[in-house]
């Protein structure tokens, strides 16, 4: 018979105590940091290049025009606002509804951002423009690339 028993060690259970609050601070700070695109975009675009670029500061108080062709079509130019696809008279009818939704405060900051495709004819640009100044929307910020040196 030996002197010395051989002992089985066992490994200790993890503590799992913390575990909940590791889960919920991680689930916390990706609901904060994460951007959810709200918009599904059916006209495709790209944005001309600039060299005099400046970042919206507040984009709570900005809504997005895109112009471009349809996805999956060449031909004929289109306007999205929000998930439809509205002519130009419609635009001044949406943003109409829109401002007065708004606070009479928030009112004066409404901005439009403009993200028109480099190809897309300035007629088109230019029937938007008169369709925001008739609806008395004259912040308008035009979206573009910086150029790459």
């Amino acid at each position: 018979m030996s002197m010395f028993r051989r002992r089985e060690h066992q490994v200790p259970g993890l503590n799992t105590a913390s575990l909940p609050d590791l889960i919920f601070s991680v689930l916390f700070f990706f609901m904060i940091v994460t951007h959810m695109r709200k918009v599904t975009l059916r006209v495709k675009f790209q944005v001309p290049q600039g060299t005099e670029l400046t970042r919206l500061t507040k984009k709570t108080d900005v809504s997005y025009i895109y112009i471009g062709h349809l996805l999956g079509q060449k031909s004929g130019t289109m306007i999205q606002m929000n998930d439809k696809l509205v002519t130009a008279a419609e635009v001044e009818d949406y943003l109409s509804a829109d401002r007065n939704r708004m606070d009479p405060d928030d009112v004066d900051k409404m901005t439009v951002s403009l993200m028109a495709d480099k190809g897309t004819r300035m007629g088109v640009v230019n029937d938007v423009k008169q369709s925001l100044r008739r609806a008395k929307v004259l912040k308008i910020n035009y979206s573009a690339s910086e150029i790459k040196k």
